[in-house]
Order: C-alpha cells, then sequence, then structure tokens
C-alpha cells in the first residue's frame, strides 16, 4: 500500500517535520509507503494521477487540495469538509449543538466593515456572565483565545477582530487552567493527558508553558470524545475536554491535532494509531 502525506510547502518547522517523521516511520512499520508531498508540488493539479496513491494523509488543511484529490478518486484523510468545519470553532460548534455538551456559547454576529455599534454584546454577557471566553473562529495553540473580565474589555478586542468569525463563551471555573486532551483514532480513544496551565494563566496548552500528566479517561470522556470525532466525520482527531459541574464538557475539536508530547508523555504511538485507523477505512 502506498500513499501521500500532504504538507504545506512553505511552512519550515523542525516539530512539524519530527511530526511528518513518525507519521513515516508508523506507516512503514505497518507495511505502507508513505511519501511526503507538499501541497505546492501538485499545482497546478494534474488532470490525471500517474501511479496515484492508494490514500492521501492531508495535514496541511488545504481542504481544497483535499477535495480536488477526492474528485480524482484518491481516498482523503481526514474528509476535507470535517478539516473544514474543525478549522473554525463558530462551526464546530453549530455542527455539535445539541448533540454534545459544550459550555454555553454565543456566535457573535458577523461583520464586512467593522462594527459601528456593539450594544448586542451588553444581552451576551449578562447570559453568558463574567469573566467569560472569547475565541477567533480560527486559531491554534490557544493563541487566539481570551478571558474576558468586563463588557469594555469585550468591545475592545471585538473591534480589534472585526470580519474574523468570534464567539463568547460560558467560562468553567471548575476547568479553570486545566483540560483533557484525548486522542481518538477510529473508533478508539488510544491516549489521553490532562494539561495543567502555569499560575495566571486560564489555557491549559502547552505552548503557553503548561504542563501535562497522563490521564485514564471516564467512560463519559470516553463517549464524549468518540461522538463528537464522529458527528464531524473524522477518522482521527485530538479532543479537547473541560471538566464542568455535571461531567466533561466538549471544548474543542482537532482535526490534525500534534501529538508529539501526547506520545512522550504517555508512551502510546499515536502516529501508528492513525495510519492503522486510515489503512482500515481505505482498505
Amino acid at each position: 500500500m502506498k500513499g501521500w502525506l500532504i504538507v504545506n510547502g512553505f511552512l519550515k518547522s523542525a516539530a512539524f517535520d519530527r511530526l511528518y517523521d513518525r507519521l513515516i516511520e508508523a506507516a512503514s512499520g505497518q507495511g505502507v509507503l508513505l511519501d511526503k508531498v507538499t501541497n505546492d508540488a501538485l499545482f497546478p493539479f494534474p488532470d490525471a494521477i500517474d501511479d496515484a496513491p492508494d490514500f492521501a494523509l492531508l495535514w496541511d488543511k488545504d481542504v481544497r487540495l483535499g477535495a480536488r484529490l477526492r474528485q480524482a478518486g484518491v481516498p482523503v484523510f481526514n474528509a476535507p469538509e470535517s478539516i473544514a468545519v474543525c478549522d473554525d470553532k463558530t462551526l464546530t460548534y453549530l455542527a455539535l449543538l445539541g448533540k454534545v455538551p459544550m459550555p454555553e456559547t454565543c456566535v457573535l454576529p458577523l461583520t464586512f466593515a467593522g462594527y459601528s455599534q456593539l450594544d448586542f454584546l451588553r444581552g451576551a454577557l449578562d447570559r453568558l456572565g463574567l469573566p467569560c471566553v472569547l475565541k477567533e473562529g480560527v486559531g491554534s495553540f490557544g493563541e487566539q483565545v481570551y478571558l474576558i473580565q468586563s463588557l469594555e474589555e469585550a468591545e475592545a478586542h471585538i473591534a480589534r477582530l472585526s470580519g474574523r468569525p468570534l464567539l463568547l463563551q460560558r467560562f468553567i471555573r471548575e476547568s479553570a487552567g486545566r483540560d483533557v486532551r484525548v486522542y481518538v483514532a477510529g473508533d478508539r480513544c488510544v491516549a489521553a493527558m490532562e494539561r495543567i496551565a502555569p499560575p495566571g494563566n486560564f489555557r491549559a496548552n502547552q505552548m503557553g508553558g503548561g504542563t501535562a500528566v497522563p490521564h485514564r479517561i471516564t467512560r463519559e470522556e470516553e463517549e464524549l470524545a468518540l461522538h463528537s470525532v464522529q458527528e464531524l466525520g473524522l477518522t482521527f482527531g485530538g479532543v479537547d475536554l473541560l471538566a464542568g459541574e455535571d461531567g466533561p464538557l466538549l471544548c474543542e475539536v482537532n482535526s490534525n491535532a500534534h501529538f508529539s508530547a501526547l506520545e512522550k508523555i504517555t508512551g502510546v504511538s499515536v502516529a501508528r494509531e492513525i495510519i492503522r485507523a486510515v489503512i482500515g477505512e481505505s482498505s
């Protein structure tokens, strides 16, 4: 079996290179030749693909290229439309609304020319309470997430971010500075860790200087993670959970979640489990 690992030709990062190497190594261990192919190398897209792969592992998030590959008959993982929904937290929320437990959320009205008034914010803050969490729809490593302490702070952030998809979310005090990252591959939760933020940071993401320890997931956490991934049509993904007063809540789902730290902390080869799940769906 042969596959393509589609990566971004314009992104140079040692961390990404290590991740790609882990996937290629894991594929080789399962009898799969996984060739790294940059998205720019496929431009302009050929009318016919000579020696087409058995599947494409779309790590680049170039969902338009993913759709074009699928039109050419190449199975693509994760599915481009699933990646697109996961890549925008507002769309993830709407796709899972009423299907899984999440913090109460308000998706902000979209503007294309700046907000001429922000009166709508008062109703949202009255409903969610303060502090609350403001999230940009598109963002990575927790860098586009803000803890809002006042109406004035919310107005300043939202005016600066106008034109981008945004949401406001109830702050889950019980989980402040902590979350659980569960990696799902196929129909299994293969590894999990609890992430703990450094003092003064409400975000548990390790890129912000936090720490992590292995986590034994509960049945509720397992069911929530699996159901979220299945509803979004993902073959694999990282699911972030918060500890709510009445049980776990979904924070977000990452279609292309990094797994190096998770492998190191848990000793589980997440790369192997991803390849195994892809083989299972493409065979």
